[in-house]
């Protein structure tokens, strides 16, 4: 099993989601209707809610709310992605120039903001106050985590366990809330697997990032849909970097160290094979492979079904991954 075929496991619910997302995307606002278009064409693999409806089929769930919840998490993901083009001042995502570049960083903030806001709405409109408390946690986790990002930027001084902290609140919790939510859905009085999946969420959303990290160093940019480089460009503290500033060499340290603080891409193929060299990357691959083995982990008692089975395999093919 692959990606396409965890796709194909859930088909018409993934579909349903699409036409979902198209619709609540219009507005009377052309410039929206603009953007939204534009991000819908986009593409990307919609990761977070195919986790949630996963989640939802895997407990046992046979609504349809879940359809609901798999947009409102791709209308805060894709916000979150807006806001981040902006402060990175990335020009490329998805293979594509980013909102930004094209329309500029005041139309992707403020479009940014509608997707939050249509997200607000349909949160309410669930009349969920267990879905609502999960969401409002969430995004204020994922809001903090960026402003952490911030801080970390070019500070070569930045430790594991800070960055680390980065991850959950950045991207972990995206991941643990899209599986949460879902298997709220599927939730009774006699079967609860909800801490169960909120688990494997978070793990997965961890290791997912980590090879984020790693593909920064060692990926393809027509693959990637992004430059590669882009961390270090913008002198974010990365695990590999992380590691290399405590592992390497006095010389290797002091080149990484320079890197973050100034920033660019100036000496990056020497970079690339110093923090190769010194184990940064194994070690952050290693850390990946040991959270999906966390995430396999506390699934472990859900009973079997095809949708176990894809969100196993997506655990798998996500640590194995080239893009």
């Amino acid at each position: 099993m692959d990606f396409k075929a965890i796709y194909a496991a859930v088909e018409q619910d993934f579909a349903a989601v699409d036409t979902f997302i198209t619709h609540h995307l219009d507005s009377g606002v052309p410039l929206i209707r603009e953007v939204g278009d534009y991000i819908v064409q986009s593409g990307g693999k919609r990761l977070r809610p195919l986790v949630a409806i996963l989640c939802a089929r895997a407990g046992g769930y046979r609504g349809d709310r879940h359809v609901d919840v798999a947009a409102i998490i791709e209308f805060l993901h894709t916000a979150t992605l807006l806001h981040d083009d902006v402060v990175d001042e990335s020009n490329l995502r998805r293979g594509r120039p980013t909102v930004n570049a094209v329309w500029g960083n005041a139309a992707s903030v403020l479009v940014g903001d509608f997707l939050i806001s249509r997200a607000l709405q349909l949160m309410v409109a669930l009349r969920h106050p267990r879905l609502l408390d999960i969401f409002s946690l969430s995004t204020n986790t994922i809001s903090e985590g960026e402003v952490l990002q911030l801080i970390n930027v070019r500070d070569p001084n930045t430790t594991e366990q800070n960055y680390m902290r980065v991850i959950h609140h950045k991207t972990a919790k995206m991941f643990e809330s899209a599986a949460e939510t879902g298997a709220v859905l599927a939730a009774d009085d006699n079967t609860d697997f909800t801490e169960a999946f909120a688990t494997y969420g978070r793990h997965l959303g961890i290791a997912f990032q980590l090879i984020d990290d790693v593909l920064d160093y060692q990926g393809d940019a027509s693959e990637l849909g992004k430059n590669v480089g882009d961390d270090l460009a913008e002198g974010k503290p990365t695990l590999p970097l992380i590691y290399t500033i405590a592992n390497g060499s006095d010389s290797q340290a002091d080149l990484i160290k320079d890197a973050i603080r100034s920033g660019g891409l100036d000496h990056l193929e020497e970079i690339v094979e110093t923090v190769r060299a010194s184990g940064g990357l194994q070690y952050t691959v290693d850390k990946a492979a040991e959270h999906t083995r966390l995430a396999l982990d506390a699934i472990a008692e859900v009973p079997a079904s095809p949708y176990k089975e894809s969100l196993t395999t997506l655990a798998q093919e996500s640590l194995n991954r080239t893009f």
